[in-house]
């Protein structure tokens, strides 16, 4: 599993969607979770693209780093390190140029050779 995340990241860090599609299973899921929240949810891997492609002008460029790896019962624990900057100015302030760096965490699961399953987890 881990060889088929880092192709995933690597591809998320270079913008590059069809690469992150690549990896992620039809019927992926994904959620994005915030102060326990989920603030995103999408089902399935047509939903998964708009939502990636949708996100692109937001960056000029950013990156995913992992921190650290656990796998566990077909779980694989993934700390994050993202840094990124901004490509235009936003509606909360934040100034194209700027960088953004926070910590988080993700998880995976797969099936069929495939991840069919991630969840972004910050604080």
């Amino acid at each position: 599993m881990r060889a088929l995340i880092d192709r995933y990241i690597d591809a998320y860090s270079r913008l590059d969607v069809d690469g992150m599609l690549a990896t992620l299973h039809p019927q992926v899921t994904f959620e994005n979770v915030t102060a326990g929240v989920t603030t995103v949810n999408t089902q399935g891997i047509e939903e998964f693209r708009r939502l990636a492609q949708s996100t692109l002008p937001l960056f000029a460029r950013r990156r995913q780093t992992v921190t650290s790896y656990a796998e566990s019962k077909g779980v694989a624990q993934v700390g994050i390190a993202f840094e990124g900057v901004f490509a235009l100015d936003l509606p909360n302030g934040a100034q194209a140029g700027q960088t953004i760096a926070l910590n988080g965490r993700s998880e995976f699961r797969m099936h069929d050779g495939l991840l069919i399953h991630i969840a972004d987890i910050s604080d």
